[in-house]
């Protein structure tokens, strides 16, 4: 255990007395059962952080998303763009993740994500990133603002940004242009490293050490059990590594903390990678980061040695399991992903007070 961090206790006193990073009921929270069900902790971005959340609340109702905010395409870019906002994209997946199965939380879960097709300026803009930025605009405060859009659909948990100023994404990627193959270019914009051609060397943020959402540092250091990942490697999961604080309190915390790797290398950011080679450069961003356990689906690793090895490092385990759809398709199936957090709960580390 390191000692806490000066910025880590700058942050502690940020949080007003009696919250502790949790939402209360006027704010729209869900009353927290303590000591029935595990505190879980999901970071990412994107379709991957939706996969992990999606069989997250099937197993605990104690759940917090702590999502990237680095999103510049698509209606996210233009919002930020035009109103100066934290892209919104990213927040909203991971609301509708959280919907319930019921009537009222796939209605729901299906207009925030309706997205507007028309010949004007509302065109593929989604309802859910409108929605927010209006709650944005008329609360002042991120995490309220959320908070109310949870309890409107009914979500089974919270939703946090990782951080409460927009930041850009910058990677260094050799051979991104293909008549310079061994040249290294600075590559500017979470869309762009997304689908970047050649190798990403490594990526950056900035500013380049934002501030993180107090809420979300707080609910890290109270967490049973933190998930890292699925998603895609250098835009949405790694981000997370490079806001100091959070990075601190990912560190310090007394949590179990998972990785769950991608069921395929992403064209462009990951083309060709291994699973042992995403610890690798995991490990190169955030070289004091310890891990529990590393989950990969069993059919995308080729060679669970050379993975052992390389979970080694961070003293984690390996946990091989069926979590993919069974139509062959590269993404995760909700209740294959949820029975295999489960068996990881129960089964490493300590063994919890909901048990």
């Amino acid at each position: 255990m390191t000692r806490r961090t000066p910025r880590l206790s700058r942050l502690r006193r940020a949080v007003p007395e009696g919250r502790a990073g949790r939402p209360v009921e006027t704010r729209g929270a869900r009353p927290r059962r303590r000591g029935t069900q595990p505190k879980v902790v999901a970071l990412g971005g994107g379709m991957g952080l939706s996969a992990s959340l999606a069989a997250l609340r099937r197993i605990t109702g104690d759940l917090t998303a702590v999502v990237t905010v680095a999103d510049d395409g698509g209606s996210s870019g233009r919002l930020r763009d035009e109103l100066g906002v934290l892209p919104p994209g990213d927040l909203r997946k991971a609301l509708a993740a959280l919907c319930g199965d019921d009537d009222w939380g796939q209605t729901w879960a299906r207009v925030i994500q309706h997205r507007f097709q028309s010949q004007g300026d509302l065109h593929e803009h989604a309802v859910g990133n409108l929605l927010i930025v209006a709650l944005w605009e008329q609360l002042g405060d991120h995490v309220q603002a959320l908070d109310l859009v949870g309890l409107l659909l009914g979500a089974h948990g919270r939703v946090l940004p990782m951080s409460a100023v927009p930041l850009e994404l910058q990677a260094l990627v050799k051979g991104h242009d293909p008549e310079r193959p061994e040249e290294t270019d600075t590559v500017r914009g979470q869309a762009t490293v997304a689908l970047t051609p050649g190798e990403v060397q490594s990526v950056h943020l900035v500013p380049n050490d934002p501030p993180a959402v107090p809420e979300a540092v707080e609910a890290v250091l109270d967490a049973d059990w933190v998930v890292l990942g699925p998603g895609s490697w250098f835009s949405s999961v790694i981000p997370h590594l490079l806001v100091p604080e959070l990075l601190d309190a990912l560190v310090e915390t007394k949590a179990r903390r998972v990785l769950s790797l991608n069921l395929a290398p992403q064209p462009g950011e990951t083309e060709g990678f291994s699973p042992q080679r995403h610890l690798e450069v995991l490990g190169r961003h955030a070289p004091k980061l310890a891990l529990d356990v590393v989950l990969a689906d069993e059919a995308a690793v080729p060679d669970r040695d050379l993975l052992t090895d390389a979970a080694k490092r961070f003293g984690a385990a390996v946990e091989l399991a069926p979590v993919a759809r069974p139509d062959g398709s590269p993404r995760h199936d909700p209740e294959l992903l949820a029975a295999a957090y489960d068996r990881i709960f129960r089964m490493h580390g300590r063994i919890g007070p909901w048990r």
